[in-house]
């Protein structure tokens, strides 16, 4: 059959350096740090005692008072993001099919401060069963995709994805696929989370997996530096609009690129680490040109996984010289992390609408916070330190990759009409 093209239309974003769409854009450029001391909890016994965490950011500004306390904040973050895509793309509701409208909404973990809440008070009561009605549906990872759908009325394919870290790129591939194959004509496709707790904090530092540099949080955040000691915890949500081009074309929307190809892979290897070849990177990034009918050659830029753990910056460096030899070196390669923190199940979609502007605005931003080079990364890759690159950008891809090996790229590529 003949596959449909799928374009992008639409992006919001709310996150630890910027609130909306162009917040975030203008900060990642000026190369800001969302990393800062957690005011949220007492944080002082913990071994990481800073985050990257939304800021100024009121609920009431968005949703009433009951309203809002239907919600875990992972669901607010997904709703507010999407509204703001939802308007970015101006769409009309009253004038699209709304049973060919879909969502595919991601979390890595769901509604872990609302199941924290609900537990610690009934830890600390008489014994008495006293749970709020909202406990079970504020905290599965699914609802935000179904108040999505509700508050738009969109009728069409809705379901989450949930595969750790590569949860919303999941969610993006899915939407990729249900589009082509005409299932859908237009989807809301994202992901959001709210991990920025107690247990959150204290279950990642169990894990040696996020940075304790607590004297200097702004720079926790190391991609591909030789000092890195893991990831700094962020929150927030991405959405975009993916459109079917004939669908986009009709309504005269604006068009920021095209979604081209995905590859998705298992690593098969360890419950957390990566494969150290970066295996399943590889065979992710190759099913993704494969799939858009391009050559590795045709690809500009990179906006790698890139989370500043031990590992996976030197598997994930690894497999960009192993898959694209030469021409790895003249790929733009960046870490979005290294501003915004690791968004966990949100980061695919954040760092696709990061990957998307790039395009778009034949600009890549930069990757902060490099001090000393790692002898154990290829430094002849450009992963464009310390500051943005302007640079004309046909062709790039999205890496995302999650605990359990799951590896999925997204290849993005300017749009150049029908």
């Amino acid at each position: 059959m003949q596959l449909k093209r799928v374009v992008v239309t639409g992006m919001g974003a709310l996150t630890p350096v910027g609130n909306n769409l162009s917040e975030f854009w203008e900060n990642l450029l000026r190369g800001v740090s969302g990393a800062s001391p957690i005011t949220r909890f007492d944080a002082t016994r913990y071994k990481s005692q800073f985050a990257c965490d939304v800021k100024n950011f009121d609920p009431l500004a968005f949703f009433d008072r009951k309203e809002a306390r239907k919600y875990d904040l992972y669901a607010i973050y997904g709703m507010v993001a999407a509204d703001e895509a939802v308007r970015h793309s101006g769409l009309n509701l009253e004038q699209i099919d709304l049973d060919m409208a879909g969502v595919i909404w991601a979390s890595g973990i769901g509604g872990l401060s609302t199941f924290h809440e609900e537990v610690a008070a009934y830890v600390k009561g008489d014994g008495t069963p006293r749970f709020s009605p909202f406990f079970i549906p504020k905290m599965i990872a699914d609802i935000t995709a179904g108040h999505i759908s509700i508050r738009y009325g969109f009728r069409g394919p809705n379901f989450a994805t949930v595969s750790a870290c590569a949860s919303s790129a999941n969610a993006l591939a899915d939407a990729f696929n249900y589009i082509r194959l005409g299932k859908a004509s237009v989807f809301i496709a994202g992901g959001s989370e709210a991990a920025l707790t107690e247990a959150g904090i204290g279950g990642f530092n169990a894990l040696h997996a996020i940075s304790t540099r607590n004297d200097d949080p702004a720079t926790g955040s190391r991609p591909f530096d030789k000092d890195r000691d893991g990831f700094v915890l962020g929150e927030g949500g991405g959405a975009l609009i993916f459109e079917e081009l004939e669908h986009a074309l009709a309504r005269g929307a604006t068009i920021y690129a095209e979604v081209a190809g995905g590859g998705l892979s298992a690593d098969a290897y360890h419950m957390t680490a990566p494969h150290p070849d970066g295996l399943g990177a590889i065979k992710s990034m190759r099913d993704a040109i494969l799939d858009a009918g391009l050559k590795p050659e045709d690809i500009d830029h990179i906006n790698t996984h890139g989370t500043s753990t031990p590992l996976g910056d030197i598997a994930e460096a690894r497999a960009i010289v192993n898959l694209f030899g030469d021409h790895a070196y003249t790929i733009s390669i960046n870490s979005t992390k290294s501003m915004t923190g690791h968004l966990l199940g949100a980061a695919g979609a954040v760092e696709a609408i990061a990957t998307v502007l790039a395009i778009h605005q034949s600009m890549v931003p930069p990757t902060i916070n490099h001090f000393t080079d790692d002898p154990e990364i290829d430094n002849r890759l450009d992963f464009t330190f310390h500051q943005p690159k302007a640079r004309p950008i046909k062709a790039a891809i999205s890496n995302t990759f999650g605990f359990g090996g799951h590896n999925v790229s997204i290849l993005f590529k300017k749009f150049s009409g029908k």
